[in-house]
């Protein structure tokens, strides 16, 4: 669908504001009358060279499944403990995609205690795969007994 310059430039306007691109695909129409998919409106807005505010590093403003399932928002859980044997846990946190990513049945990300923040992604075959973008990820003992832990509890809130 083609728009004019002056509809390009309302859109511009709507993002420089901070609008999302859920936002965006709404007013386009009820104030313009442009009926767009999000797809649509997404691949419009790349090539307008625009960046919505919900443009995420993980997660999209678009809810999941798991969402309309009633999960609830996505929040960080946070555990801090003494592990068995004496030892002080460091903080873990581990958050769960709203959406998914391609192959995987459920993923998400997770900030070691030593400050290294790794996606993570659960297959099919209930093989987990740790990725830091390059990064060598070698969490201690602790920290991955907290993920693991952690992670569990996460998934079952939310039916997995």
């Amino acid at each position: 669908m083609q728009i004019t310059d002056i509809q390009k430039s309302k859109v511009a306007e709507w993002i420089d504001d901070g609008a999302s691109l859920s936002e965006v695909q709404r007013w386009l129409s009820e104030e313009l009358k442009i009926n767009m998919t999000y797809m649509d409106v997404r691949f419009m807005l790349i090539e307008l060279g625009l960046t919505p505010q919900d443009r995420e590093e993980i997660t999209p403003a678009d809810p999941s499944v798991l969402d309309d399932a009633g999960a609830g928002p996505q929040e960080p859980i946070e555990s801090s403990s003494v592990v068995d044997d004496g030892l002080q846990k460091g903080s873990v946190s581990v958050d769960v995609d709203r959406l998914m990513k391609p192959g995987s049945l459920v993923s998400g990300t997770v900030v070691f205690s030593d400050g290294v923040k790794a996606s993570w992604a659960l297959d099919q075959f209930g093989r987990l795969a740790l990725d830091a973008g390059g990064a060598e990820v070698r969490p201690s003992p602790e920290d991955l007994k907290v993920f693991q832990e952690e992670l569990r509890k996460n998934l079952e809130k939310r039916g997995f």
